[in-house]
C-alpha cells in the first residue's frame, strides 16, 4: 500500500482543487491575481471583431515544358516529339498566369470598416478579401502600410456597423500577466489561445523599431496580424512573428505592442503613410569599455552619437560626435536601440529637450525634430585640412598610424576631404584587430580630442594613464566616411 501523502502535500492538493492561489513566500498577496476560471465570456465578446484576411496575386506561370529527347535528324519521331514536348508552332498554347494566395488575420478597430493587420499578410496582393466570423466577406482597399513595423490598415464598406475593439496600453503589461491571442487562420473561423506575457521589449532584429511583447500563447501560421488582448478586452499587441523549427507554435510568439501600433495606425489613417521624427545622427552601442572611458555610470547607458548630418536637427542644436544621449523629450534612453524608436514617435517640428553626457558631465540642449525621409543620407562627409607633405609615423594600442599623404590617399582610396591619421598596420591578435580595425581606417580622435599627428596620440594616452583611465576611446572612420567609436585598453 502506498504511503499516505504528507500533510503539506494534502494541503497543496486541496488548495489547488479549491481554486485557491498560493503565493510564494515573501510575495505580497496583492501583487498577483488568480487565473480566471474561464476565458469564454471574454472570447465570446471579442471573436466577432477578429477577421481572416485572404489575398490573391497574379503571377506568371513558369514554363514547365519538358525538353524533347535527342533524336536523329529526319527520324519519323521528330515531328511527334516537337509537337508533344516542345509545343512548337503558332498554335502552341501559351503559359497562363496563376494566382498565388496567402492567409492571415486582422481585427476591426472602427465600426465603419477599418481593419488592422500585418504588412506581410497583404504585401504584393492584387486583391484583398476580409472574411468575418459569421461567414460574410467584403473586398478591402489598402489605406496604407508601414514596412518597418510590419503594419497595414485596410478599409471595407459593411452594410451595417461592425463590432470593433480598441487599443489598450501595452506599457501597463507586466511579465506574467494573462493575455488572449485570437486569430482567424485559414478561413476556418475564430481561434482562441491563452497564455502569459513571457517578456517585454524584445529585439528580434526584424527592424529598426523592435520592441516586441513575447508571449507563450499559441500563435501559429495564419495568426499573423491578429490581436493580443489583455483581460480587459483591449488590444495590447498585434501578433507578428514566432520562433519555431517546424512552423507550429512552441510557445515563443512576438507581438507589436499597442503603444507602437496605435501611432502607426493613426498616421496611416490620417496621411496614408508614416511621418516619423528624425534628428540626423548615426549612433552606436555604449559598451562597458566605452562607458568606462567616458565616465558614464548607472544601468542606463544611453546611445553614443558616432556622427551626424551637417544640416540635420542634431547638428543645428549643438550635439557633437561623442555625446551620449541619456534622455530625449523626457524619456530615458536606456540603450542604443531605444533612441530611434523614441525619436520616430516624436511629432515632427516639436522642440524637445535632449540630455547628453559630454566630457564627464550632463548637459541639456534644445532640439527641433525634423521628418525622416526615405533614403535620408547617413552623414555628411568629414571636412579636413590639407595633408602634410612629410609623413610622420607612430605606434600605440596595437596600431601603426601616419599622417595622410597623397600616396596613402591613393593606396587606400581615401576621399579628398578625409582627415586624421591613416592606420597602416594592425597587430595580429590585438584588441584593435578584435574590434575590426583595419589598415586604411582613419584615426580622428583619442579620448574626444582630435589628433593631427602621431605625437598627439602618444601625448593623449599618457594623459589618460596619469588620470587613472584604463581605456582610450578612439573615433575612427572607414574610407567611405562612416565613423564609429572603439574603446581600447591602455594598460
Amino acid at each position: 500500500m502506498p504511503a499516505a501523502p504528507r500533510p503539506s502535500f494534502r494541503l497543496l492538493v486541496a488548495a489547488v482543487a479549491a481554486g485557491l492561489l498560493i503565493a510564494p513566500l515573501g510575495a505580497s498577496p496583492a501583487a498577483a491575481r488568480a487565473a480566471p476560471d474561464s476565458f469564454a465570456d471574454l472570447a465570446e465578446s471579442l471573436i466577432d471583431s477578429v477577421v481572416n484576411i485572404s489575398t490573391s496575386q497574379n503571377a506568371p506561370a513558369a514554363d514547365k515544358a519538358v525538353p524533347a529527347p535527342s533524336v536523329p535528324e529526319g527520324s519519323p519521331f521528330e515531328d511527334f516529339f516537337d509537337e508533344f514536348f516542345n509545343k512548337r508552332g503558332p498554335d502552341a498554347p501559351k503559359p497562363r498566369s496563376r494566382k498565388q494566395t496567402s492567409l492571415g488575420s486582422g481585427f476591426v478597430i472602427d465600426p465603419s470598416g477599418v481593419v488592422v493587420t500585418n504588412n506581410h499578410v497583404i504585401d504584393g496582393a492584387d486583391e484583398i478579401t476580409v472574411n468575418f466570423n459569421d461567414g460574410s466577406k467584403l473586398t478591402a482597399e489598402l489605406i496604407g502600410k508601414d514596412v518597418k513595423t510590419d503594419m497595414a490598415v485596410l478599409r471595407v464598406k459593411p452594410p451595417k456597423p461592425l463590432r470593433a475593439v480598441k487599443f489598450g496600453d501595452a506599457e501597463r503589461l507586466r511579465v506574467g500577466d494573462w493575455v488572449l491571442a485570437i486569430g482567424n487562420p485559414f478561413g476556418l473561423g475564430g481561434s482562441v489561445s491563452a497564455g502569459i506575457v513571457s517578456a517585454r521589449n524584445r529585439n528580434i532584429n526584424s527592424g529598426p523599431y523592435d520592441n516586441f511583447i513575447q508571449t507563450d500563447a499559441a500563435i501559429n501560421r495564419g495568426n499573423s496580424g491578429g490581436p493580443l488582448f489583455n483581460m480587459a478586452g483591449e488590444v495590447v499587441g498585434i501578433n507578428t512573428a514566432i520562433i519555431s523549427p517546424s512552423g507550429g507554435s512552441i510557445g515563443i510568439g512576438f507581438s507589436v505592442p499597442s503603444t507602437i501600433a496605435k501611432g502607426v495606425v493613426d498616421q496611416l489613417l490620417s496621411f496614408g503613410e508614416t511621418r516619423r521624427g528624425w534628428i540626423g545622427v548615426r549612433i552606436q552601442e555604449v559598451t562597458d569599455d566605452i562607458a568606462e572611458s567616458l565616465g558614464v555610470k548607472g544601468p542606463d547607458k544611453g546611445a553614443l552619437i558616432a556622427g551626424m548630418n551637417d544640416d540635420g536637427p542634431a547638428a543645428k542644436a549643438g550635439l557633437e560626435a561623442g555625446d551620449v544621449v541619456l534622455r530625449f523629450d523626457g524619456k530615458p534612453v536606456r540603450a542604443m536601440r531605444d533612441l530611434p524608436r523614441i525619436v520616430a514617435d516624436t511629432p515632427i517640428d516639436r522642440e524637445v529637450e535632449v540630455a547628453v553626457w559630454r566630457k564627464g558631465k550632463e548637459e541639456n540642449l534644445r532640439l527641433k525634430v525634423g521628418r525622416l525621409e526615405e533614403g535620408e543620407p547617413k552623414q555628411a562627409a568629414l571636412k579636413a585640412p590639407a595633408p602634410e607633405e612629410e609623413p610622420k609615423t607612430g605606434t600605440a594600442l596595437g596600431l601603426s598610424f601616419t599622417a595622410i599623404t597623397d600616396e596613402l590617399r591613393l593606396k587606400f582610396q581615401l576621399k579628398p576631404e578625409a582627415k586624421g591619421l591613416v592606420i597602416t598596420e594592425v597587430d595580429d591578435g590585438s584588441k584593435a584587430q578584435e574590434n575590426s580595425i583595419q589598415p586604411g581606417d582613419l584615426l580622428i580622435e583619442v579620448a574626444q580630442r582630435t589628433v593631427d599627428n602621431p605625437a598627439d596620440v602618444t601625448k593623449r594616452i599618457e594623459e589618460l594613464k596619469k588620470d587613472g583611465k584604463k581605456t582610450a576611446l578612439l573615433l575612427l572612420a572607414n574610407k567611405g566616411g562612416d565613423v564609429r567609436f572603439v574603446a581600447l585598453s591602455i594598460e
